[in-house]
Order: C-alpha cells, then structure tokens, then sequence
C-alpha cells in the first residue's frame, strides 16, 4: 500500500514543477496535531496521563473531563466512560470528526467524564520502563498482552483517580475483544463496568473478507523476516506526509479513501471526504508485528484463543500447557450491548452470529445493513445510527 504512495509521490514532485497539482481541498489542522491538540482546539478541558503496566509499558490515558459548557466544579461527581480503540488505530478515532459526530466530544457535553486508552504500541503507547522502542522484546506482544495488562492498568488508574466504583465500557473493534477476554478471565474488572458497548466486535474472524487479515494469513513467514517481529503499520512522518499532502489532493483523494474501504468494507455515501486528511494521519496508528499474527491464527477458527506461541514447549512455558488456551467469553457476565454492520469486512455478520450465542448478560443489538468497519467512528450518520442509542442505554442503567 505505501509502495503505491510512494510512487505517487515521485509523480507528485515531478508534477508540482509544472503546477499541475493545484487544486486541493484544504488540509484540516489537526491532521496534524496530537490528541491534546485536537481536544483543546476544539475547546475542551483535556488531561493526559502516563500509565505503567505490570510488565512496564507505559501508556498514554486521555481525559476530557467535562464539556465546553458544562460545570467544573461537580466533575468529580460525574459518571465514567471509557473508549477504547480498535486494531491500528488510537485514542484520536474517537475525536476525529467535528464534535457533533465524535462520541467523545459527544459524551463530554452529555455530562459524561470520558477516558480515552490506547493500547501498547500504538503511537501516543510507544515507551517502556526499561525496554528500548526498537528491541524485539519490546514487540514481543499481542491483544493477549492488552487484555492482561493495559485495560486493568487503565480501568485501576480511572477507578482509583475518580473515586468511581462503576464505570461505561465502549470499545470498537479489538477494543471489544480484549475487553471481552478481560471480563471473561479478570473477575474484579468485570465487577467495575456498569455496561459493555461493542461496536463491530470482534470475536472471531473465520469469514473476515479484510484483505488486510488474508494478507496477515498468507504472508505471516515474509512479515516476520521483513518487519523483524517488531512494529506494523507504525506512524511515521511519511505517512502523515501521505495523509495530509497527497489524499487531499482532488485526484488522488478517491485512492485514500478506496485503500481505507478495501480493508473495512465499502460505504462512500457515509464519509465527510473534508475529513479524510484527519482519518489517513492519525491512522495506522501501529501495532505489533506479534499482534498480526495472532489475528492471522484465528482466521479459520470460530474461536478465539491465545496466541500460539508455535511448538509445545514455548506454549508450555507461556500456559502450562501444550496448546494456547481458548478464551471462554461465555463467563463474562457484564451487561453488553453490541452493534454491528452487514458491510463489514473485519467483524463479518456470520462471525458476528457466533459471537452473539455466547454473550450470556445480552441486553441489546443493531445490525446496520450498510455500515461497514469505520462508519462506527467515522459515519456521517453515526450519532442517529448509535450514539444517541448508548446515551439512552446509560441514562436508563443509572
């Protein structure tokens, strides 16, 4: 994919010295901005937090506080919500749109105190105690790691800071799996969340049409030795050049945004194209190497597991046992609401039906015939589609 801009940018060059590039739709400041910046510039109290795992990573936790027009003087009395992100994305997915369509915004101006996570990895995740960014065994990691470690680490620091004994769960993606395999095999998280929201979950990819996770499945040996089990899909400066210089530019703005459809499923009436800047900045947020691997493991399995760590002997020492363990999500019992879409690539509908017969605390459920991946975070119509459906589900479990 970034071989394809990369081309892009030598006609680019050549180009711009005959002035044939002059139309272009006018680059949004916070593509290129850090997620303080996008919640300050659109005039909301933020707090950033560096919270420590058990095993040392070290991971930024956003706030938005309050409203722009709420009172501050009773924020410690209001009530948690907790987003977090999806595969290769960040805690930016939740502010990207203008705050009429981002639920993160929206929630703050609900009344809601709102925490944003981002899982080890990712860019604004990306420092340990004492392991060095660019070792392997920094990147030793998948959602098993995310599950165990980052969501206690940030549900603890939110319950501990705020004085809440409860709180709201959203998460998108493989937000919902990890928390989906917290729940099921960390009692004392579970006990902490009032309600569980799942958008686009994800539980098993057997009948995954991403070609992102068939590419993972296909080409896991040459991924390896390319990427040398580090980071996938990092950020760098390139791709933020790429995002904020090329896909704004009218003839090349369709190709962005067909790459970003290819992996997550067709909806081009349910975009703002004047946000793709924004979209194709702060994404990939980056993952490991170790983390594609294991969603490649699950691509023909209707189950979800631990990672395989590839012979007996290492799972022996990892599980104590020979074969990675299964994750039971039936003995989760938190309250879980879940939505999902008929046009998504990554949390198939049929892989979405296996999930729904083992949710057992089961209060609500959408299918959205067209939404597909991205149109949860992104979608012009989110707000009517799902957003006000969560508003609701919390005012009436209060």
């Amino acid at each position: 994919m970034w071989n394809l801009f990369r081309a892009i940018y030598l006609v680019l060059t050549l180009g711009t010295t005959h002035g044939l590039f002059q139309h272009q739709i006018s680059v949004n400041p916070e593509a290129n901005m850090n997620i303080s910046q996008i919640i300050s510039y659109w005039g909301y109290p933020d707090e950033v937090y560096d919270i420590v795992t058990e095993d040392g990573y070290i991971l930024g936790l956003y706030r938005i506080p309050h409203g722009k027009t709420n009172n501050i003087n009773n924020s410690a009395q209001r009530l948690v919500v907790y987003l977090q992100h999806g595969l290769l994305m960040s805690a930016s997915s939740w502010i990207s749109n203008l705050p009429n369509n981002s639920l993160g915004f929206i929630l703050a101006d609900a009344g809601y105190d709102v925490w944003m996570g981002n899982s080890r990895g990712t860019t604004w995740s990306r420092k340990h105690l004492y392991l060095k960014t660019n070792s392997k065994e920094f990147w030793a990691f998948s959602f098993d790691e995310m599950a165990k470690y980052d969501l206690p680490a940030s549900i603890d620091f939110i319950v501990e800071h705020t004085g809440q004994d409860e709180i709201f769960y959203v998460g998108h993606s493989q937000g919902s799996t990890i928390a989906m395999i917290t729940f099921s095999t960390i009692p004392k998280m579970a006990e902490r969340i009032k309600t569980f929201f799942a958008l686009a979950p994800v539980f098993s990819i057997k009948y995954s049409k991403s070609p992102l996770i068939k590419m993972a499945y296909k080409l896991k040996s040459l991924i390896k030795v390319f990427s040398g089990n580090r980071g996938f899909l990092l950020n760098t400066p390139f791709k933020n050049f790429v995002g904020s210089k090329l896909c704004p530019l009218n003839f090349l703005n369709k190709i962005c945004l067909n790459i970003l459809f290819m992996i997550t499923g067709y909806d081009p009436k349910n975009i703002n194209m004047s946000r793709l800047d924004v979209y194709m900045t702060q994404n990939p947020a980056g993952t490991s190497v170790q983390n594609m691997l294991h969603w490649s493991q699950l691509f023909n399995s209707s189950q979800l597991k631990a990672f395989d760590w590839g012979s007996p002997v290492l799972n022996l020492v990892h599980f104590n046992q020979t074969l990675s363990p299964l994750y039971d999500v039936t003995n989760m019992k938190v309250p879980t609401a879940t939505w999902s879409g008929e046009n998504d690539f990554l949390a198939d509908p049929e892989d979405v039906k296996i999930l729904l017969s083992k949710i057992t605390n089961h209060i609500y459920h959408k299918t959205i015939p067209y939404y597909n991946h991205l149109d949860f975070l992104f979608g012009l119509d989110a707000y009517h589609e799902v957003y006000h459906e969560i508003l609701d589900i919390i005012q009436g479990n209060l």
